[in-house]
């Protein structure tokens, strides 16, 4: 119990960094998304290699899971979503290449044998932008070499520290960005280019796709500790109902034995006065 109890504050600390640093992240993104909007205009749709559509021969996956546990089915359920995804891809005769954050995702798709084409250790905890890069490097490189043909990602959104969500999200082709649900219309902004629209083009959508990994990075790590807190929660109530259960126990136990040990002497006390 002290030590789920220990777990459950560390937990708790942990949050209130993990999601300033989600909303702290917000901002820049949509910034970027309403820049990338505006220069896609101004370029005339011009083409680009991370917006390609191509006939899919071999899927690239990404789940971001955990490298620990005790944070209840919190790698488990984004770990089913993504496996579920996975054999409907490969029943319809594409194979899978997977890409796992985490070494809970990397032991269960190893122990079954699936293709891991990557696995990224040592992230979830604290997750940093050096890290988002990487992978979206790795992600980027694959589909430029027709590694893969697309990339879906598995990821926990964090909505409360009670409510985090398992969601599906495609990375690679990209998707033109838009706008929230619900928000009101970007104004199109004049902006001067140098050098060309197209030429900032090429080096914002690489930008576009880091800022997105490392978004559900940070969802992620924010999920991760609010799940394990409360995991720790339970198992610490859970065990300190088992002590006042087992003390109950152990004292009707003693209250038993002291009545025996009592009725015996007072026996034989009556049988020796008995005898006398």
């Amino acid at each position: 119990m002290k030590i789920t109890r220990a777990m459950e504050l560390i937990a708790a600390s942990r949050i209130p960094k993990a999601t300033a640093r989600v909303s702290a992240s917000k901002p820049y993104s949509a910034k970027l998304v309403e820049v990338i909007r505006n220069v896609s205009a101004a370029s005339g749709g011009a083409s680009h290699m991370l917006l390609e559509r191509r006939e899919v021969k071999n899927a690239g996956v990404l789940i971001v899971a955990s490298d620990r546990g005790l944070a209840g089915a919190y790698a488990s359920s984004i770990i089913r979503e993504a496996e579920r995804h996975i054999i409907a891809v490969e029943k319809s005769g594409t194979p899978a290449r997977l890409f796992v954050v985490g070494k809970k995702a990397q032991s269960y798709f190893h122990y079954r044998k699936y293709h891991i084409e990557r696995a990224f250790l040592g992230v979830t905890d604290t997750p940093g932008y050096g890290d988002a890069r990487a992978i979206a490097n790795i992600l980027m490189d694959a589909y430029a070499s027709n590694t893969v043909d697309s990339v879906d990602t598995f990821y926990t959104q964090y909505k409360s520290p009670m409510t985090q969500v398992p969601l599906q999200f495609q990375l690679l082709p990209i998707v033109a960005p838009e706008g929230a649900e619900g928000s009101e219309p970007l104004a199109s902004v004049d902006y001067s280019y140098e050098p060309s629209p197209t030429a900032i083009l090429d080096r914002l959508l690489p930008r576009y796709v880091e800022s997105t990994v490392f978004s559900m990075l940070l969802e992620a790590s924010a999920s991760e500790h609010s799940a394990r807190r409360r995991a720790m929660k339970a198992a610490t109530e859970n065990a300190d109902e088992l002590i006042r259960i087992l003390t109950r126990i152990a004292n009707r136990a003693r209250q038993a034995e002291i009545t025996t040990e009592i009725s015996e002497i007072v026996g034989g006390a009556e049988a020796l006065s008995q005898q006398t």
